[in-house]
C-alpha cells in the first residue's frame, strides 16, 4: 500500500513559522536547537514561496482567460 503524503497548506506553514519565531526569541534556547529551528524555518519559507508562486500563476492564467 502506498503512503499518500498530505499537502500542507500555506496557512499551516505560516503557523509553523510563527511557532519557530516564538521559539527562537526565547533566550534559553540551546544553540544547536536554534540552528535546527532556523533551518526548518528556511525550508518552510521556501515552501511558502513555492505555494505563492503557484497561486500567482493560477491568477495570471485566470486573468488571461477572462480577458480573451
Amino acid at each position: 500500500m502506498s503512503r499518500v503524503q498530505k499537502k500542507i497548506s500555506f496557512e499551516d506553514h505560516m503557523q509553523q513559522l510563527e511557532k519557530i519565531v516564538s521559539d527562537l526569541e526565547r533566550q534559553s534556547l540551546p544553540l544547536e536547537e536554534a540552528i535546527s529551528l532556523y533551518e526548518n524555518g528556511i525550508s518552510l519559507i521556501k515552501n511558502c514561496q513555492k505555494i505563492l508562486n503557484e497561486a500567482e500563476q493560477k491568477v495570471t492564467l485566470l486573468n488571461a482567460q477572462h480577458h480573451d
